[in-house]
Formats: C-alpha cells, sequence, structure tokens
C-alpha cells in the first residue's frame, strides 16, 4: 500500500530527525526538489529518487552538531524504506540537509529570501524553486520557515498584473497562427501552435488563481487541481485532440472566452467583453488579447516594474531545465532586467 513521503516523512521526523536535533528551536519539513514536495508522488515515483528525506534549518552555531548527530545516528531503514539511497549516477547517500535557514534558500533560490525579495528577484527566480519553498509538508518549525514562506507565498500584486499582462502578450502574439497556418495546408504547425496556446492559457489559469506553477511534467496535474466548473480544461483537451481545423478553433475560442471571463470576475481591470472576433479582416476567430495586456498595463503603477516591458518573467520566455533548476545559471538572467 503506498504511502506518500510526505506521510512516511511525518513519523521519519518524529521517530528519527527529531531526537537527533534535540531540545533547541529548529524547523523541518520535506522540501526543495522532487514530486514529493509537490504532493503528486506515486508508487512509480519509488522507483528513483525517492525515500526518507528532510531539510533540517537550525542556528548557524549549531549546523555541525546536528550534522554530526544526523551522520552518527541514522538508522540504515526507517518503516521499510532505505535511507541511504541512490538514482542514476547519483550515489546513496542520506538525504538529511543540515543548513541555516538562509544558506537553504540561497542554494534554493539563489538569495536569501528571509532577508527581503527584490523585484529583480521575483522575476529571475523560477515558480518551480519557490514551489520547494512553499509547497512541502512542514514538521516542525520555530517560526523560521513560516516567515520565509509566508513571504513567497505570491508575487507582490503589481508584478501579478504585469505578468498577467504578459501572458496574455503572448496569446496576442500566437493567437492567429492556428487559422494561418491551416491556410497553408501546414496542419501539423496548427496542432503545434495550438498546443503551444492550451499551454500558456493553463498558465494565464494559473496566474489568474495565484497558483506557482511547476514544471512541465506536473504542469496538467496543477492545472487540473485548480478545478474547473466552467469547463476550462474539457475545451483545451479539445484544443490538443481536434484532428480538423474547425474544432481546433471552436475549441481554442470557447477557452479564450472562459479565461476572458475569468480575468473580468478578477475586478483588477474595467470590465472587457469576453466575445471572440474576428482577427481584422482574416477570417480567424480571437479573443484579441492585446485588450487585455493594455488593460493590466494601465493599471501598473509602479515605474520600476512598468520598465521591464512585456518580456516577461523568467518563467515566461524561458523553458529550459538546466537554467530553470540551476540558481547560478538563472541569477545570471537579472541582467535582462536592467
Amino acid at each position: 500500500m503506498f504511502r506518500s513521503a510526505a506521510e512516511v516523512g511525518v513519523g521519519f521526523h518524529a521517530d528519527v530527525i527529531a531526537p537527533l536535533v534535540g531540545d533547541i528551536g529548529y524547523a523541518a519539513g520535506l522540501l526543495g526538489w522532487g514530486s514529493d514536495v509537490l504532493g503528486y508522488d506515486t508508487a512509480r515515483s519509488t522507483d528513483h529518487g525517492w525515500g526518507p528525506r528532510v531539510v533540517v534549518l537550525v542556528d548557524a552555531d549549531e549546523v555541525e552538531r546536528v550534522r554530526q548527530a544526523v551522520e552518527d545516528g541514522l538508522p540504515d531503514e526507517y518503516d521499510g524504506y532505505a535511507v541511504r539511497f541512490g538514482w542514476d549516477a547519483q550515489a546513496p547517500g542520506h538525504h538529511v540537509t543540515v543548513a541555516t535557514l538562509g544558506d537553504w534558500l540561497r542554494g534554493q533560490l539563489g538569495f536569501d529570501a528571509s532577508q527581503g525579495i527584490g523585484i529583480a528577484d521575483w522575476l529571475v527566480t523560477p515558480q518551480q524553486q519557490i514551489l520547494g519553498v512553499v509547497a512541502g509538508r512542514v514538521y516542525a518549525d520555530d517560526g523560521r520557515l513560516a516567515a520565509a514562506r509566508e513571504a513567497l507565498a505570491w508575487y507582490p500584486d503589481q508584478l501579478w498584473r504585469w505578468m498577467l499582462a504578459c501572458q496574455w502578450s503572448r496569446i496576442a502574439q500566437e493567437e492567429a497562427f492556428v487559422q494561418r497556418t491551416h491556410e497553408v495546408g501546414d496542419e501539423l504547425g496548427s496542432q503545434v501552435v495550438a498546443a503551444r496556446l492550451v499551454r500558456d492559457l493553463m498558465r494565464l489559469a494559473l496566474l489568474q488563481s495565484r497558483t506557482y506553477a511547476p514544471y512541465t511534467k506536473w504542469l496538467g496535474t496543477a492545472f487540473t487541481r485548480l478545478e474547473h466548473p466552467d469547463g476550462l480544461d474539457t475545451a483545451l483537451a479539445d484544443a490538443v485532440a481536434a484532428a480538423a481545423y474547425a474544432d481546433r478553433e471552436k475549441a481554442l475560442v470557447t477557452a479564450y472566452e472562459l479565461v476572458a471571463r475569468r480575468h473580468n470576475a478578477l475586478g483588477i481591470t474595467e470590465e472587457l467583453d469576453p466575445s471572440p472576433r474576428p482577427y481584422f479582416d482574416r477570417p480567424a476567430q480571437v479573443i484579441g488579447a492585446d485588450r487585455f495586456v493594455h488593460a493590466c498595463l494601465a493599471t501598473v503603477t509602479d515605474e520600476a516594474v512598468a520598465r521591464c516591458g512585456l518580456i516577461g518573467s523568467i518563467d515566461q520566455f524561458a523553458d529550459n531545465t538546466d537554467v530553470l533548476s540551476n540558481p547560478e545559471a538563472y541569477r545570471k538572467f537579472i541582467d535582462v532586467y536592467r
């Protein structure tokens, strides 16, 4: 019977880690990388980088003592699971990380969010990396972790509005291409553009719901868990599955109207007509996403945010895993915003 890593971790922390840490203030949780942090792990996950693990956050003067206590006191197994495990090229070892909050945040995010979060920090930090801090199960906390998680819970309002504009802009740039590629006989191209738009609409829905988007493998899972009584999930599935252009466009314009109505429900701009419309004089049916771009931008009054143009945050212009999973790499993109 499969139990999630978070559930296994409750006992692992209580039975093993807490006694080793001792009677000091600390925080501990299932944090950082992995589907188990997001709560998406299944029985399949147990064959790859899965097992009892925990991040323990202590004061600087306790780090070495607690690390040594962990090294000396960890059992070989807990609840039938190996405590020291490896995968692929990763050599077997235990996965109990002991660090200060600041050091751990710098390793996870590339900066210490407990000391403040600047605009550039928000823009270059992938949402998946933030989820590694805010999404995992917490087993103990003297307050230090809660404060960091609260600070990272969601984007500042002005950045959020700007990111919504940037996401609508991505849709505006390609919404007419589904028809145009079909018109020249490129059905594969039309399907590819439609799939790109579906992904952008999913990410827009997550932004509208103030929900961080995980990396590609779990994007659909996160989107599905939003719940969609308006049928947006069905419309997007129909758009991807459609073999004929007419069905593809019908599904997409249905989805456009639904996210437009969700936008109006946010109440952050004047209400916009959610009805699909022709793309100028061409036969393509679109939402006219530029209208939503301009409406969102009109509410961005922070000059430092407005100066960033419409490039978007790092998740909106990059999807290379080697960049998005490596703080040393993605922090270099700060220069993009200067």
